[in-house]
């Protein structure tokens, strides 16, 4: 697994869980080719890695905060490091899209994107 790209924000000190700001996924130029027809969507999937997830050598089963089972609760802390959310396609510009409501760090490596 490799990223294809990365995560832009307007500043690295957004709040990456409000859900109304706009953030870009810049992928590798090489890749803007395979966006062609993206804008007939109003909505993808943008997967990306949790790079900054501290992981323990024993996997966690119940969120600490809600009791929930990991699998269960919306929350960073899984087997794998891999993130996944449903946002708004605002517009294309070559490699680059514009979206809103994704919930991820500035610089996080986006690994796919899915209409």
């Amino acid at each position: 697994v490799r990223p294809i790209g990365f995560v832009s924000r307007t500043s690295q000190h957004e709040n990456d869980r409000d859900r109304s700001l706009m953030a870009k996924v810049v992928l590798d130029e090489a890749l803007a080719p395979a966006l062609d027809g993206i804008e007939d969507w109003s909505h993808i999937y943008v997967i990306f890695w949790l790079d900054r997830v501290n992981h323990k050598e024993e996997p966690v089963l119940h969120h600490p905060n809600s009791g929930l089972g990991i699998f269960a609760a919306r929350s960073p802390i899984h087997p794998n490091p891999i993130g996944l959310t449903l946002v708004e396609l605002v517009k294309r510009e070559e490699n680059v899209l514009w979206v809103r409501g994704l919930d991820a760090h500035d610089e996080t490596p986006v690994l796919d994107i899915k209409p």
